[in-house]
């Protein structure tokens, strides 16, 4: 009888390391480390985020300690996104399926409404031209080697110009460094025709991007100004359009796609567009091809291993072997509880199933 005690006993404790392995096995933790300083940062918000295809799902949010450091028990299969939230801005951590999700580092900064190092490192705009209107695409990609982030929610971080054609209506997505891409809405200066854009710039390249239209009808004149300090715009016409105006220096052709490209040496611009045509996505070049400037369009870099646009079943197979290492953890767990509610053996069933030497040896 005490043995059989013992052994139950022995079963529950190794059922209770099961489950407690399976619920705590992929468990994310790591520390929150202060960029500027390259200490550990506490009392920042770390979050733990779902992602899916409606967006990010907010699952579990924690503090981090004294030491930085921080442990979100509610792991998920799939990909995941961590969030810290430090002096008014977050940092995000992208956690793919099948990547360490333990001793993750996540590094703030403190902020300021100052640009500091922040820059604007490229300015491009593309003209489409094509069914009565003219697309706009326009894009600023920003360079922040220092140790801060430029947050100005009141004056914004981007100003643009709108012309008054689109009647307002603008897509904004931008685009932190490690982040995923994300909508963001432009608000009205004081001046005419002028947005701003409320986004951090964290240390490292950041991206936003613009889309417009408006009505068009060949020929047809297009103006604009650059309100950011950029070191160099350039605009990029289809196959099919040409761009005729003062303040526009001709770079020549691009490879790839034949598109036109032309520097803008005017802060206030302006140019007559001619023709119709859309711009050509051309498969990636050969390593050698450098037969001149190309157009390289910077792709959100979010996880290699899930893409939402996939659908379910190409999800699932990214992520199956994860099911199937939690599908065997669950069904020796079953297997364990199962043994220990089986009723044990009556005493006469015991003895009928004794061997007959001791059937034998209990009669003499």
């Amino acid at each position: 009888m005490r043995q059989t005690h013992e052994g139950a006993r022995m079963k529950t404790v190794l059922l209770c390391f099961v489950l407690s392995v399976a619920a705590h096995a992929a468990a994310i933790d790591g520390a929150v480390i202060n960029g500027a300083t390259g200490k550990p940062q506490a009392g920042a918000t770390v979050t733990l985020f779902r992602v899916g295809q409606n967006g990010p799902e907010m699952i579990e949010s924690v503090k981090s300690a004294a030491d930085g450091k921080f442990a979100l028990l509610q792991d998920l299969p799939g990909p995941r996104l961590v969030q810290a939230a430090f002096d008014g801005v977050t940092y995000n951590h992208m956690v793919p399926p099948g990547a360490p999700s333990t001793g993750i580092a996540i590094e703030v900064y403190p902020s300021s409404p100052r640009p500091g190092e922040a820059r604007v490192q490229e300015h491009m705009l593309l003209v489409e031209p094509a069914n009565g209107q003219l697309a706009v695409s326009e894009s600023f990609v920003y360079n922040n080697p220092g140790k801060s982030t430029w947050n100005d929610p009141a004056h914004g971080t981007l100003q643009f110009f709108l012309p008054a054609a689109t009647q307002g209506q603008v897509v904004v997505n931008v685009l932190a460094p490690q982040g995923m891409p994300i909508r963001r809405a432009a608000e009205k200066t004081g001046a005419p025709n002028v947005y701003k854009v409320d986004f951090p710039i964290k240390p490292g390249e950041s991206r936003i991007d613009l889309s417009y239209a408006m009505p068009f009808q060949t020929p047809a004149r297009f103006e604009s100004k650059v309100l950011t300090k950029s070191k160099d715009t350039k605009l990029v016409a289809p196959v099919g359009v040409e761009l005729k105006g003062d303040g526009l220096e001709s770079l020549g052709k691009e490879p790839r796609t034949q598109a036109s490209l032309y520097r803008v040496t005017s802060p206030a611009f302006g140019f007559t567009i001619e023709g119709s045509g859309t711009l050509t996505r051309a498969e990636a070049p050969a390593a050698d091809d450098n037969s001149g400037p190309q157009l390289v369009q910077v792709l959100p870099k979010l996880f290699a291993e899930v893409n939402p646009a996939d659908g379910f079943w190409a999800g699932f197979l990214a992520v199956k072997w994860l099911l199937l290492l939690m599908a065997a953890i669950l069904v020796l767990a079953f297997a364990l509880v199962y043994r220990l509610q089986a009723p044990a053996p009556p005493a006469a069933a015991k003895l009928a199933a004794a061997p007959p030497e001791k059937h034998a040896g209990r009669r003499r």
